[in-house]
Parts: C-alpha cells; structure tokens; sequence
C-alpha cells in the first residue's frame, strides 16, 4: 500500500486555502451584520421616537437618508436626527 504524497499535499493545501478564504469572507460578515443591528436598532428608536412624539405634534420622516444615518450611527444617529429636526424642522 503506497502513500501518494501528491495527494496528501493537496489535501493540506486546500485545507489552508478553505480556511484562509473563510477568514476573509468572515470578516466583512461581521460588519454587514453591525450594520444590521445598528439598522434594526435605529428604525426601532426611531419608531418609539414618533410614537412619543406624536404626542407633541413631534415626528421624524423615515425615508432613505434617515434610515441610512440611523443603520449606520445607531442610536447616536437618531440622537442626531433628533436635534437636526428640532433645528431645521418645519415651523
């Protein structure tokens, strides 16, 4: 019974390319997958921030941009939105 070396090496080569290109594909899945929370987090904030708001006639539109800054600041993003509604926000 004969041991082929060529065949072996292979085996280890793709092995170290499996992992190697699981490593780099993982990475960046970990930042979509902040993105996400941070946007489900974000459109729950500011969900909650209508609700409240509408009680005082207070409201931020939920449109691309806004979703945009909440997916990608979080919390702090809708902070933002916040203040730059009450600053430039219709009379």
């Amino acid at each position: 019974m004969a041991v082929d070396y060529g065949v072996i090496l292979a085996y280890i080569i793709g092995i170290i390319l499996l992992l190697v290109l699981g490593r780099l594909l993982f990475v960046p899945l970990k930042v979509v997958m902040k993105l996400v929370c941070n946007a489900l987090i974000g459109a729950v904030v500011i969900f909650l921030v209508n609700l409240a708001g509408g009680l005082f006639g207070f409201r931020i539109a939920f449109n691309i941009y806004t979703a945009f800054i909440a997916g990608t600041l979080g919390v702090p993003g809708v902070i933002l939105l916040v203040i730059l509604t009450l600053v430039f926000g219709k009379p």
